[in-house]
């Protein structure tokens, strides 16, 4: 990804879109993210890849591949913006998450916190239809 694209994701057409997103923070460009957390990110990564090699040992070549023919499918069923979020329960299901315990689920779910920003379904139409760029809503204050 280019620099100019990593540094403005508000921009909408060319413009900072202030009204949707509100001021750009100079911070959030600037802070880098935390080691443990690339850690756990490459933790992750190498298990995936450990996973896929031991399926294409044991069952063939094939399954990974089945498996991410599947996972690219379920990824794609979503609900429309808005108040309702996309729960992707099969995709959880196909993954294993849904084995895994969670800061969601012994802290709180971040969609119940205050300070959440709820997302705007038709700025979320509009980037799922390709007609304007940036993320579909900011999701904190």
């Amino acid at each position: 990804m280019d620099p100019v694209q990593q540094s403005l994701p508000h921009e909408i057409g060319g413009i900072t879109d202030a009204l949707r997103f509100g001021l750009a923070g100079v911070k959030s460009d600037i802070v880098i993210s935390h080691p443990v957390q690339v850690i756990q990110e490459n933790a992750k990564k190498q298990q995936r890849e450990m996973k896929r090699n031991i399926l294409a040992k044991t069952y063939g070549s094939a399954f990974p591949l089945k498996m991410d023919i599947e996972q690219q499918i379920l990824s794609r069923f979503q609900r429309p913006p808005g108040e309702l979020p996309s729960s992707m329960l099969g995709l959880e299901s196909l993954t294993g998450s849904l084995d895994e315990f969670s800061f969601e689920d012994y802290l709180n779910d971040p969609r119940e916190s205050e300070t959440f920003v709820p997302a705007d379904m038709h700025n979320g139409m509009e980037v799922r239809l390709g007609l304007s760029k940036g993320p579909v809503c900011r999701s904190f204050m």
